[in-house]
């Protein structure tokens, strides 16, 4: 792509947590314009009426039309509605579109549409030369990326225990009882034990890359008492001393410029605000611990989404996702 020519983007869902981190982002991205942000709830108050940091950053107007003169879509929008949308609607065939909902993780195709699952770090090559993603799941981003370098090797030969704790943003911005201030706080709860929707995209990544694996995937997650990021913890026999087990590790992730594999002990604050992924590879006994880390809104949402966007325009991987954590 010309380095002087700005792709022009158009969002869909704009008000909602991934749009407003969608907007953040492009909004400081270096090759992008932002042709409309739509939202039906929102249209016609300024963008920052809703997302209240980005007051002084633009003067975007929340659009309630549509518009085609765009190069890539972004779909901001709930589960089962990116579907309803594109059915509703007629893009036209030049137009980009990545889903971040659930959509077409798993059937990824349309009547007119085939999507390609847009995790960089398994798939990046077909991101590349895609025309449709379908954005990963938070959870299963995570733990995709706890599990995807044994998966290459053929060696996840036993069953797998995953615990994981995500913070209130993973439940979206619709009031329920559990994301009231008042339940949420000083408070931690399991939820979906077992049965986390996002299991099953990570048994179809694993299954890509080693077929033959059948073993079970045992995963509870927790709602955490903070605002956003992802910790996981996954654990499983191995035969694998820990220094053979980061080198595999660390070999996976070579030239994937988000995911990083050590054996120092690693916490939310390195991640969260930023688009990386850490992964703490441990030996205890004859348990190999994998503990993996993301913000669930950047690596894990809207963060992912650019960065198959930079792929599929031939930019830089990292335009516009050189983003600080907070650290402290």
């Amino acid at each position: 792509m010309n380095a002087d020519k700005k792709i022009l983007v158009g969002i869909v869902g704009g008000a909602g947590y991934t749009g407003g981190e969608m907007l953040r982002i492009l909004l400081n991205h270096p090759n992008v314009e932002i042709a409309f942000v739509h939202s039906t709830s929102s249209a016609g108050k300024h963008v920052y009426d809703v997302h209240k940091d980005l007051f002084g950053d633009t003067d975007l107007k929340f659009a309630a039309e549509l518009a085609f003169n765009i190069d890539v879509l972004f779909l901001c929008v709930g589960h089962g509605d990116a579907k309803k949308f594109l059915q509703a609607n007629t893009i036209p065939e030049h137009i980009k579109v990545i889903d971040l909902s659930q959509d077409f993780r798993l059937n990824g195709h349309t009547a007119k549409r085939e999507f390609v699952y847009g995790l960089p770090e398994l798939n990046r090559e077909a991101i590349k030369t895609a025309q449709n993603i379908a954005n990963p799941g938070c959870f299963a981003t995570c733990l995709q990326l706890g599990l995807l370098p044994l998966a290459a090797k053929g060696l996840l030969n036993a069953e797998v225990h995953i615990t994981g704790t995500t913070g209130s943003t993973g439940a979206g911005q619709s009031l329920s009882e559990t994301t009231h201030f008042t339940w949420r706080n000083d408070n931690l709860s399991v939820y979906k034990a077992f049965e986390h929707q996002h299991l099953n995209e990570v048994g179809q990544s694993l299954r890509q890359l080693q077929p033959g694996f059948n073993h079970a995937v045992n995963f509870v997650p927790y709602r955490g008492d903070y605002t956003r990021g992802i910790i996981a913890s996954i654990y499983l026999d191995s035969d694998l001393s820990e220094a053979e087990a980061l080198r595999i590790y660390q070999q996976y992730y070579v030239g994937h410029p988000f995911t990083h594999a050590t054996s120092h002990d690693i916490d939310l604050k390195q991640v969260v605000n930023t688009n990386k992924c850490f992964v703490q590879v441990k030996k205890h006994s004859n348990k190999l611990l994998i503990v993996s880390i993301i913000d669930n809104l950047l690596k894990g949402a809207s963060g992912q989404a650019v960065q198959n966007m930079n792929l599929m325009f031939n930019l830089d991987e990292k335009a516009g996702l050189l983003l600080k954590a907070s650290a402290f």
